[in-house]
């Protein structure tokens, strides 16, 4: 308990300091859309509880409401407007840290190799730290949009999820001890898979993660309780936002799906695909998201050390499918690229459409340096003097990322983010009457 107290103040200092260190500064101005996101959450005030608004292209309101109810307690500043993203992406790292102490210590590639006496243990802390350093994870920490929130409620659903697979093939003494905290698990897990769905797009296909495991993971006498239960706990939680569907069109899934979009043969669809494909795989390694919110324009999501290792990972989870966490986060990423391989190809690549795929990358790259860890490294100084290489490595991987986004992505912040001044101000200007809607 005290090593993990240790380890997650020091992650809680390092995440604070990437996602806070020159706040408001970096990026300094505002965007039409954070405006616009500004609006819609003001419009709640007063008013009856609704799941969805047709302002901002049409949002889901769950984290409009807490973008309220942060403007209510901070005013009505650029600091309130992004305060809960921030707060958000620092409460993201302390439940990956909680399931990646889950997930590693069950992750063995070569049982006998020197890596389970020495490393082992260091692992959740080791993927941790890969995670919160990412570009693509932390900057869309530091402004105003949705998907550290949506992140959030994925991550507090899989670490219920993963809690509760644990529990159903845990042999207990206590047998009825453990039925009722696996039952509690599978409800928090559905209750929070429900949340997503009320949260940015990409978050309405999440269940599929649990309910897939679900059918192929428990035992096939209880199969149909636990999926009941899931299914019935779900819906009731995204029963508004459905009710609301029955009677209203999303205009943004029309806007953005070409699947839509009669006009396009079945050719045509296949072909923006396949297009698709090709961009979501090329943004990791080669030609990176475009729009300079989102990413240094053109440049690669991952560095060259990420890179490396989440090839490495990928591939060993690929040849040890066995392995249930290898599964689980390979189809997690597939979960998390698949809204964007049904939008325009225009719009690809997009890594905030995929932003949940921080998760599964964080994971492969780790397992990447587990096989190595794993390996039979059976002189003791070549494994210390590989650990410490990696180490350093891994380290100079983050600063070349904290570097990129602080002293070259910081100047192209000034064309992407158009408005300067206060938030107060911007919205008294009523600025968007002079542009049109936006």
């Amino acid at each position: 308990m005290k090593r993990i107290l240790i380890e997650l103040t020091i992650l809680f200092f390092i995440s604070g300091f990437i996602v806070f260190f020159q706040f408001n500064q970096v990026p300094k101005k505002l965007s039409w859309d954070e405006i616009e996101f500004a609006r819609l959450a003001l419009s709640l005030d007063g008013k009856p509880y609704t799941p969805y608004s047709q302002l901002a292209t049409g949002h889901s309101t769950l984290y409009f409401y807490l973008l309220l109810l942060s403007l209510k307690a901070f005013g009505v500043t650029n600091f309130a407007l992004r305060f809960p993203s921030a707060l958000f992406a620092v409460l993201n790292v302390f439940i990956f840290y909680l399931i990646a102490r889950l997930v590693f210590p069950n992750i063995s590639y070569f049982p006998k190799g020197v890596f389970k006496k020495n490393m082992q243990s260091l692992m959740p802390f080791t993927a941790t730290f890969i995670f919160v350093s990412l570009r693509w994870y932390f900057n869309f920490a530091r402004f105003s949009f949705e998907a550290t929130f949506l992140l959030f409620l994925e991550l507090t659903a899989i670490y219920f999820f993963i809690k509760f697979i644990q529990l159903s093939f845990w042999e207990s003494q206590n047998r009825s001890l453990r039925q009722k905290s696996k039952l509690v698990y599978l409800l928090l897990s559905a209750i929070f898979s429900g949340l997503a769905f009320h949260s940015y797009y990409p978050g309405r296909i999440f269940f599929l993660l649990p309910l897939f495991f679900l059918f192929f993971s428990i035992k096939k006498g209880v199969l149909k309780k636990y999926i009941f239960i899931f299914l019935i706990v779900f819906t009731t939680i995204v029963s508004p936002l459905l009710f609301y569907f029955l009677s209203h069109k999303d205009i943004r899934i029309k806007e953005q799906l070409f699947l839509n979009d009669k006009n396009l043969t079945t050719r045509e669809k296949l072909s923006y695909f396949g297009q698709n494909i090709t961009k979501l795989i090329s943004m990791f390694h080669l030609a990176g998201d475009l729009n300079g919110r989102h990413n240094y324009p053109g440049k690669p999501t991952f560095n060259p050390v990420v890179g490396a290792f989440f090839i490495l990972g990928f591939l060993v989870a690929i040849l040890n499918l066995q392995n249930f966490f290898n599964q689980f986060f390979l189809i997690y990423l597939a979960i998390s690229l698949l809204p964007a391989l049904f939008t325009y190809p225009i719009e690809n690549p997009n890594i905030l459409r995929t932003y949940t795929a921080t998760v599964s990358t964080a994971y492969l790259t780790t397992n990447g340096l587990i096989y190595l860890f794993q390996s039979e490294l059976k002189l003791s100084k070549l494994y210390l003097l590989v650990a410490f290489s990696l180490l350093v490595l891994f380290l100079a991987a983050a600063f070349y990322d904290l570097r990129t986004y602080f002293k070259y992505q910081k100047i192209v912040f000034k064309k992407s983010f158009e408005l300067s001044g206060s938030l107060n101000k911007i919205l008294r200007l009523k600025l968007w009457e002079k542009v049109g809607e936006l």
